[in-house]
């Protein structure tokens, strides 16, 4: 049930609102009693804190109260509860010791039946296993065996787990492995890289604290490691630091390890007078070429000097983690997939050829990493939005109007475009034109795109107009979105409850009623597969985009499968699967459809309408459309 809990607690951190039973339900694949139970059961163990708020419309997590209840269970005195926290104990009780365990004794000190740990044990081994080292039993006594290099990356493993779901605090570290003060060695860190002309990566800090909290404890207890890489000479100023913060240094072998971490995973050191050749020429014109073809499939200008020395420099830190086995979590890889999925896209097609070019495998996080550089270079050359049209009105007495005008105006800058400025009371509905309407006219007949303020507009008023705004920019999208989406589905391509045990075979049940129309070929097909199998194309919780990095098809369609039952695609379970089939001949509508595409389909709430709604092709546009519409 812990297990359950801590999905639980996941889907409603993510939540802006309540979240009804039913939709946490499907999230978590249990009936809606189980849900119950489980939140009565995180209730009773938060004791006085109210972690979970109830009402008629669901449930809402207390973010501060949790995070009172998380730091209150993290004491060391606690016991170990559920087989998740019971085999990360287990885990670390017998890599510190290597005469091993008693069964029995680990069953009384963890209060636990045999039975439950004989099952604790099983899967002990088979992490045990999958990191390199392995559980030997004889007798009643159970020993973790295997070299150095496995039985760390085995201890690590259980602390990654943690850092999937959060970041992994120095105290914690601190409480399992008994040492010194890690968020001091932490600004240490950061300050050491800035000083020698490295940018920090703070997101790769987690790693590098877990590393260095799993030396000075194997260390300390007569298991130091050898050599570990180049360091770009950290090595020497790292050992004061750590001797400083944990009362002990480490052998050389040990700083070269941290340091080459260090300056892989944290810091990236930009070219400068003093080490002007630090970009490998060979790597440039790989990436000035691949950034070219990105360019022309997507549409988007990136060119650039200073961005592709960054994304030279970032990539070669990643080449060398994913040769050595040692990527860095990126804590924004769902977030950046699901609210940016385009940038993401043109990071993986990025990917796609780092890996072809260097012979390596790049994770979701460190596509997401790609997607962050991709993000900011774009962000920096991004038009202006185009300006939302304005019609001020206000009472007719000595300069409100034009007081009014220009307290909007330098409010929202070029966000607005202010066309009219209308001092009467009670102005005909000829004169209110524009997309927005700031009145101060309390009599002003009332339409949908009528915001009133007061005379001298406070902040509050403000806010009205900005949520007015966002609305008319969201509806001009939604508008495109329904021209261009509907152009791309059709009724023989329209699907229910399509049944698949995998990604590959759903591909390819809607891949062949593509090639029966004539619309793409099997190597189209073929091309989805091999993009899926660079990372997952659920970009929701809720929908899949299976597609082809290559725009190859006769003509852009889609064909769609709504799912009552929710099947595993990567990560997620997913309702909808939409294999898209783009032409050369729509590059750009691609980017609007397949990023509003995305957004449509990001609310459970409408996904389960549209599921209800569309018992066929016709009702399911005519549902699509009311969604879009909403």
């Amino acid at each position: 049930m812990s297990e359950k809990i801590d999905q639980l607690v996941e889907v409603l951190s993510r939540a802006s609102g309540w979240t009804p039973a039913s939709e946490l339900s499907s999230r978590l694949g249990v009936s809606t009693r189980s849900v119950r139970t489980y939140v009565t059961a995180l209730k009773q163990s938060a004791g006085d804190l109210e972690v979970i708020h109830s009402s008629p419309e669901g449930y809402r997590l207390d973010h501060t109260a949790y995070a009172r209840f998380i730091d209150r269970n993290r004491l060391p005195e606690r016991t170990p509860d559920g087989p998740r926290e019971r085999v990360a104990h287990i885990i670390n009780r017998l890599a510190r010791i290597s005469s091993g365990a008693d069964v029995h004794a680990l069953a009384g000190l963890l209060h636990v039946s045999e039975s439950t740990i004989e099952n604790d044990l099983r899967r002990v081994r088979a992490d045990a296993r999958a990191a390199g080292a392995d559980l030997v039993r004889s007798g009643d006594t159970v020993v973790l065996t295997g070299d150095e290099d496995a039985l760390r990356r085995l201890i690590s493993g259980v602390f990654r787990a943690e850092m999937e779901r959060g970041p992994l605090e120095p105290g914690r570290l601190r409480e399992a492995f008994g040492i010194g003060d890690l968020t001091a060695f932490r600004e240490d860190l950061i300050e050491l890289l800035t000083s020698r002309g490295y940018t920090v990566n703070e997101f790769g800090l987690d790693g590098v604290l877990l590393h260095t909290a799993i030396a000075v404890e194997r260390t300390q207890a007569g298991h130091p490691r050898g050599a570990g890489g180049e360091g770009g000479g950290l090595a020497g100023d790292l050992a004061p630091i750590v001797e400083r913060h944990f009362g002990a240094g480490l052998p050389e072998g040990e700083l070269e390890s941290l340091a080459a971490l260090l300056t892989t995973r944290v810091g990236t050191r930009l070219p400068d007078a003093a080490a002007p050749d630090i970009v490998d020429p060979a790597q440039l014109a790989f990436l000035r070429g691949l950034l070219q073809q990105a360019g022309r499939e997507f549409l988007v200008h990136l060119d650039d000097d200073a961005f592709l020395v960054r994304l030279a420099l970032h990539v070669g830190n990643l080449v060398r983690r994913a040769r050595s086995g040692s990527a860095t979590h990126n804590p924004l890889t769902k977030s950046i997939k699901t609210t940016y999925p385009l940038t993401y896209e043109l990071a993986v097609f990025l990917a796609s050829g780092i890996q072809r070019e260097h012979g390596v495998q790049v994770n979701d996080d460190e596509i997401a990493f790609i997607a962050l550089h991709l993000g900011a270079q774009l962000e920096r050359q991004t038009p202006p939005v185009d300006a939302v049209t304005c019609t001020v009105v206000s009472p007719g007495y000595h300069d409100l109007a034009d007081m009014l005008a220009t307290r909007v105006a330098k409010a929202f800058g070029t966000d607005i475009r202010i066309d009219r400025v209308v001092s009467r009371v009670d102005p005909s509905l000829d004169e209110l034109t524009g997309d927005v309407v700031v009145s101060s006219s309390p009599s002003i007949v009332r339409t949908d795109n009528v915001v009133l303020v007061q005379p001298f507009a406070t902040e509050r008023d403000l806010d009205a107009v900005r949520a007015a705004v966002s609305r008319v920019r969201r509806h001009r999208r939604r508008a495109r979105l329904k021209d261009e989406l509907l152009l791309y589905f059709d009724e023989r391509l329209f699907l229910r409850n399509v049944s698949a045990p995998d990604e590959e075979t759903m591909i390819r049940a809607l891949g062949e009623r593509i090639r029966a129309l004539g619309i793409a070929d099997q190597e189209y097909v073929d091309g989805v597969i091999e993009r899926e199998r660079i990372s997952s194309t659920a970009f929701t919780e809720h929908l899949a985009v299976p597609h082809s990095m290559s725009m190859t098809a006769e003509r852009t369609a889609i064909a769609i499968t709504l799912n009552e039952t929710p099947m595993q695609w990567g990560e997620n379970r997913v309702n909808v699967v939409a294999l898209a089939a783009f032409s050369a001949h729509d590059r750009s509508a691609f980017q609007t459809v397949f990023e509003q595409f995305v957004e449509v389909f990001s609310d459970h709430a409408d996904v389960q309408r549209l599921l209800r709604g569309s018992d066929d092709f016709r009702s399911f546009i005519d549902e699509l459309v009311r969604l879009i519409d909403s």
